[in-house]
Formats: structure tokens, C-alpha cells, sequence
């Protein structure tokens, strides 16, 4: 046993420090990057939002809304085969913005390749939630060769060496979280997890040493904390509760006394679990969380509003591109990052 005392920072530890700007509007703003990928080879270009391939946000009617503004989807992995074919023959145009998403069973494999033979998407998302063991990466290394040119995302993990380790096994883009979404409780069952703003920080660091690239997975609840991720180093970030109780996510708005809801679970929840796999394994017990989230209708509406968020972050420090936040970010640290007074009286729309 041994004991790291330097300290770990979360999104609540810090705020970024206003610098001065030659930007007169945040129109002026461009969030589009462009990237080229370290082992595939290939280039892609947008706005490096990814929604979660949680069931309640990874959905084609969430990949459709997302696509309109050149955000990425990663498609739940519980998706049938019949299902992916359907919607590639329908909205083709929108396949380049979806990752395929597998765990490292044995079927695994085999989904990708039944769901690349009928629509031969880009992308692709391997995603557990431990990321450090051998097995997956040999799963990694065996992905690699089976799909040279496709994009891979794998994860997660939350370390610097394991970060070289999947970008050298065949990973384009590296998985940055453990524990810090929002119905993850994995740090509540297991005690493992990581402060996700030094997470990023530091795995962005190994990444970019080596040419790869990291989403941030996890951890932001509002506009603020998705800038924080991109200003430590973040290439891509990831969002599950924030783009959650929307009208592209799975399931019926509930009606509870007079409010609307839609329902919102981790996918190591009990509730998922009893879902895909028909109960909670013996030999595990459930890490995630079920909630009902307020309704919020089209998800358009956060969108706009977690995207106008970024551009004036990029205002306040003088980032004319998103590429460039991170270069002109001093965080400091804080020990208060709101004044909540009439937080009780709020009142209208907040997305």
C-alpha cells in the first residue's frame, strides 16, 4: 500500500482565468477541430461533443438531432443488427456521426462485424467500464486488426501509462472516467475512481506525447464543466446526464404529480442489468444509479445552450477556436464556484 498526496482536482476546484481577447462576439468563435487519427489514419471534422451510448441518450433519434450540427453519437450497444440496417438505409447521411458500440464478450466481435457488413460505419466505440485489464487489450489489438481504417475509441480508463498502453494496442481516441457520472456509483461500491479535471489533464498529456487523442467521459453538469474539460487538454467530451430527459431519448415522459419526467439509469445499474441480462449477476453487485430527470424537450434546446456556453469560455480567455482553449487557460483554484442564495426561487426553462 503506498499513499499519493499530491492533490487531485475535480470541475468544482477550479475556474479559468479571464485574459485579455481581440474577439468582438462570440460569433466569432469556431468550435469545429479537425483531427487526423494516429492508428487508422483517417480525418475527421466537427464539433467534438459525443452523445453517451448509455441506452437513454446513445439512440438513432439522438444521432439524427446531433448529426444536424456535427456532434457525434455512440450508439447504445444493446442495438440490433436489424435495427443499425434499418436506420443506415434511411438516413445514411448521418452513419458518419455514430460510433458502433461493443463490450469484449464473445458475441462482440462477431455484432461489429454483422453491423459494419450492412452499414460500413466509420467508427467505432469499445466500451467497459474497467479498462486496465488484459483482456481488454487484447480485444483492442484484435479490433485493430480486423479494422486498420476505422476509428476506435476504447476506455475507460483514468492513468497516463494505461492511456500509452491502448493508444499502442491500436486506440485512436482514449476513454478518460471512472466513477464521475452523474448515476455512476462505482466510486460509492468499489472505492476506485480519480478526480476527473487532473484525469484529463494528465491522460491528455500521455495522449498528445504519442499523437492520440481522449474524450472526457463523465463528470459535467453544466455548460461550465464541458469548457473545463476542453481547457485541460480534453480532444473530445462525452455527455450522458446533461443530454438526458430529452425527446431523443429511449422511453415515455412520465407524469408525477402534475411534473413530467423521463427515466434515466446507469448502465451497470440494477435496473439495466435485470433489462439486457435478466438479473444482477452473483458475483457482482450493481454500479449505477436509476433516476426520473425533468423533461426537457428537444435536445436542440441544451445543445445550443452547452455550445453557446463554450464560445464564450473562449471569449473570456481569448480562444478564437476551440483548438486553442487549452493553450490560453490558467485555472485557479477555488473553494466556492456559485452564489446559490435564490437557487430555491428559480424559476422558467434551464437546460
Amino acid at each position: 500500500m503506498r499513499i499519493e498526496y499530491d492533490v487531485k482536482l475535480d470541475f468544482k476546484d477550479v475556474l479559468i482565468r479571464p485574459k485579455r481577447s481581440v474577439l468582438k462576439s462570440r460569433s466569432e468563435v469556431a468550435l469545429e477541430r479537425e483531427f487526423r487519427f494516429k492508428n487508422s489514419g483517417t480525418s475527421w471534422k466537427g464539433i467534438p461533443l459525443v452523445a453517451a451510448n448509455m441506452d437513454h441518450t446513445g439512440t438513432f433519434d439522438m444521432a439524427r438531432a446531433l448529426a444536424d450540427q456535427n456532434v457525434l453519437t455512440a450508439i447504445d450497444k444493446f442495438i440490433s443488427v436489424e435495427e443499425w440496417q434499418k436506420f443506415a438505409e434511411t438516413y445514411p447521411p448521418v452513419l458518419p456521426s455514430c460510433f458502433v458500440s461493443i463490450g469484449v464478450g464473445e458475441h462482440d466481435i462477431a455484432k461489429v462485424a454483422d453491423v459494419m457488413r450492412v452499414t460500413d460505419c466509420s467508427m467505432i466505440c469499445l466500451d467497459v467500464a474497467n479498462g486496465y485489464t488484459e483482456h481488454f487489450v487484447d480485444v483492442l489489438s484484435q479490433l485493430r486488426k480486423l479494422y486498420p481504417k476505422k476509428v476506435i475509441m476504447a476506455g475507460n480508463v483514468v492513468t497516463g501509462e494505461m492511456v500509452e498502453e491502448l493508444l499502442l494496442s491500436g486506440a485512436d481516441i482514449v476513454k478518460i472516467g471512472i466513477g464521475p457520472g452523474s448515476v455512476c456509483t462505482t466510486r460509492e461500491k468499489t472505492g476506485v475512481g480519480y478526480p476527473q479535471l487532473s484525469a484529463i489533464i494528465e491522460c491528455a498529456d500521455a495522449a498528445h506525447g504519442l499523437g492520440g487523442h481522449v474524450c472526457a467521459d463523465g463528470g459535467c453538469s453544466s455548460p461550465g464543466d464541458v469548457a473545463k474539460a476542453f481547457a485541460a487538454g480534453a480532444d473530445f467530451v462525452m455527455l450522458g446526464g446533461m443530454l438526458s430527459g430529452h425527446d431523443e431519448c429511449l422511453g415515455e415522459v412520465i407524469d408525477e404529480n402534475g411534473k413530467q419526467f423521463k427515466r434515466f439509469y446507469g448502465m451497470s445499474s440494477a435496473e439495466a442489468m435485470e433489462k439486457y441480462h435478466g438479473s444482477v449477476a452473483e458475483y457482482r453487485s450493481s454500479e449505477g444509479r436509476s433516476v426520473n430527470v425533468p423533461y426537457r424537450g428537444s435536445v436542440k434546446n441544451t445543445l445550443q445552450d452547452i455550445l453557446g456556453g463554450l464560445r464564450s469560455t473562449c471569449t473570456y480567455v481569448g480562444a478564437q477556436r476551440l483548438k486553442e482553449l487549452s493553450k490560453r487557460t490558467t485555472f485557479i483554484r477555488v473553494t466556492k464556484q456559485l452564489n446559490e442564495i435564490f437557487l430555491p426561487y428559480q424559476t422558467g426553462k434551464t437546460y
